[in-house]
Order: C-alpha cells, then structure tokens, then sequence
C-alpha cells in the first residue's frame, strides 16, 4: 500500500479507511480491530493494514454477514480455511434467499391490494384498510 497510509493518527485512518471515529473504536471494542499501543506522551498510530482490515469488514457488512461472522472470517483468512469461510457464505446465501422468498410474497399481497383498490375505488369501504384489519 502507499506510503501516505502509515503512522497514521485516529482521525486520519478513520478517513483512509471510509468510517469515522467511533466506528474505529467500535470495531476495537468488539476485537475486529487491535488498538495500538500508544507510546509514552504519544498517540496510537495506524497502518495500511488496520485500514485494509476495516474495509474487508465493511465489505463482509455490505454482503450481509454480521460482526460476528466477520469476526470468524477474520481468524481465518490466513488462506488455509477456506471450507469454513465457505460453510459462513452458505449459510448467509440460504438466509439471502429466504428474505428474497419474503420479498415476493410480500411483493405479491401488496400488489393484489392495490389492484382491489383499483377495482373498488370510490366504495366505502378501502380493500386494502379492511384486509389489514383482518390480519
């Protein structure tokens, strides 16, 4: 990585890494991200690495996995546990797909609602008010 990304303040690592402050020092709470030490009258400084390390996790976040499971997927990057890396991506496809199923059920209902209102526009009665009553 470039240069400009070692001995880097909090503030500064924050704004490599695309976060702010406090998402640094969540990630340290939660053991995702190792505080450094900070030397006698001196600030903690970051690396290249601490700022890849928080973008892997943003990126596993967009995808879905939770910190716990970015966490799992953190102790085994070394590139020898790939089949419990995959075992994590199974899990969180089957969980992916099983949103997607809701989606389109939901998707489903709402549009036959809003067809019924279509249909029974200028009743009293609202068919899609009276189908949530019901529910």
């Amino acid at each position: 990585m470039e240069s400009h990304l070692e001995n880097l303040t909090i503030g500064a690592f924050a704004k490599a890494a695309g976060v702010n402050v406090e998402t640094i020092r969540f990630y340290q709470r939660k053991c995702l991200l190792v505080e450094p030490d900070r030397p006698y009258g001196s600030v903690r400084r970051y690396g290249s690495s601490d700022v890849a390390r928080v973008k892997f996790v943003k990126s596993a976040q967009r995808l879905g996995f939770s910190l716990d499971d970015i966490g799992e997927l953190l102790k085994l990057e070394d590139g020898t546990h790939c089949s419990e890396a995959s075992e994590l991506a199974v899990l969180r496809l089957a969980d992916v797909r099983a949103k997607l199923a809701d989606l389109d059920r939901i998707e489903a209902a709402l549009s036959n609602l809003v067809s019924e209102c279509h249909v029974h526009q200028g009743n009293v009665s609202c068919p899609l008010i009276a189908a949530l009553h019901r529910c």
